[in-house]
């Protein structure tokens, strides 16, 4: 049996990553997500949550972020190499159900890996 963890250092944390991410990174975009993707400086494939409070209160949003960290803890072995990813939600995300998430994210991260791939 595969285990998937998501450990401390699979994640962007600190701000300076975040603005380097949003300065540097390229973007993808579909109806319910952003995601910003830069070449990693680090050991593994990363990834950054945004959810601003223009979304909801804070158990939505909480929602939001359980969703894509599962999508990602599940699904990082897609993407070859090493990557800085910050996924940022849209509005639209509002009241989305874990499926219509999931399968919003596995837009980008397809696209994603097609951008790797060249």
């Amino acid at each position: 049996m595969i285990r998937h963890h998501f450990k401390k250092s699979a994640r962007i944390l600190k701000r300076t990553e975040f603005v380097k991410l949003s300065k540097n990174g390229q973007k993808l975009k579909n109806e319910h997500f952003i995601a910003v993707v830069v070449p990693g400086g680090s050991e593994t494939t990363r990834l950054g949550i945004t959810v601003t409070k223009k979304i909801g209160c804070a158990v939505i949003r909480n929602r939001i972020k359980r969703f894509i960290r599962e999508y990602f803890r599940l699904n990082r072995h897609r993407i070859t190499g090493k990557w800085d990813i910050n996924i940022i939600s849209r509005k639209k995300v509002f009241a989305i159900s874990s499926k219509q998430a999931f399968s919003s994210l596995e837009k980008i991260f397809d696209e994603l890996a097609k951008k790797i791939d060249r």
